[in-house]
């Protein structure tokens, strides 16, 4: 990864921490995926993609089909060796003005 990426995945761990969540593990690596950040929001287990791009709409839009099912992929693999608590999928974003834009719930993983 390069240092604008870690810089970028310091600022979420940093704004999900200010929010409140408790951050299990970052970088997670499986065959099927990797995930940026898994944290604990209260007994939901939140898994979050870390995008960042010129600007935040870019960012989202990034996040496209085929990258939704790579990290479902992955959640699948964690969830099955550490139980299956209430998860859900969110997105950090952060612009190159280090704007950061955090979304709950940025996609559905049964779809």
């Amino acid at each position: 990864m390069n240092t604008a990426g870690q810089l970028a995945e310091q600022m979420a761990v940093a704004h999900l921490k200010k929010h409140g969540l408790q951050v299990a593990t970052t970088n997670y690596r499986c065959r099927r995926g990797e995930i940026d950040i898994i944290a604990e929001d209260g007994r939901t287990l939140v898994f979050v993609e870390v995008r960042q791009r010129k600007n935040l709409v870019a960012a989202a839009e990034s996040i496209d089909y085929h990258k939704q099912r790579r990290l479902t992929a992955a959640a699948t693999h964690y969830l099955a060796a550490n139980g299956e608590p209430p998860c859900r999928f969110d997105a950090v974003l952060v612009d190159v003005d280090g704007n950061v834009r955090w979304l709950r719930n940025a996609f559905d993983a049964t779809n």
